[in-house]
């Protein structure tokens, strides 16, 4: 009779596991076309931004006449000492601006501009969209 009880106990826990699993079925969802038209958009630009949020160091602005000249010179200057280390001419309505340096946090910024404040005092910390780093291996 004991065994019965037991045999009985275990078909019931058989029984409830496996009417658990009979329950899996798919979901349709409907929804106005403009909604995926939305979302394919939403993809497309998310897969066309190569940049993050980070920080350059800013070594001249200047406007008027001859800022593009003095953006360009200053652009020329930089990457003669500092070969490596990517420059930007940037024109933001009405400075030209020279941009340097992908950096992703604030303290290595920090410590390039003290490398180069020598030659260029005005330098300072900026933040920036910035390219992503290049792998090295």
């Amino acid at each position: 009779m004991k065994n019965f009880y037991i045999l009985m106990i275990m078909m019931a826990f058989a029984i409830t596991v496996n009417a658990q699993k009979q329950n899996v079925g798919k979901i349709d969802t409907i929804q106005d076309e403009k909604i995926r038209e939305l979302l394919n958009k939403h993809i497309k630009v998310n897969e066309i931004a190569n940049t993050i949020p980070g920080f350059r160091i800013n070594i001249f602005f200047q406007s008027g006449n001859n800022s593009k000249t003095g953006a360009m010179q200053c652009k020329a200057t930089f990457t003669a000492k500092f070969p490596d280390i990517e420059c930007y001419v940037v024109y933001e309505e009405p400075n030209f601006k020279v941009k340097v340096g992908d950096f992703r946090t604030r303290m290595e910024a920090r410590g390039f501009v003290q490398q180069i404040k020598m030659d260029f005092p005005d330098a300072f910390v900026i933040k920036d969209q910035i390219n992503f780093p290049k792998i090295t291996e």
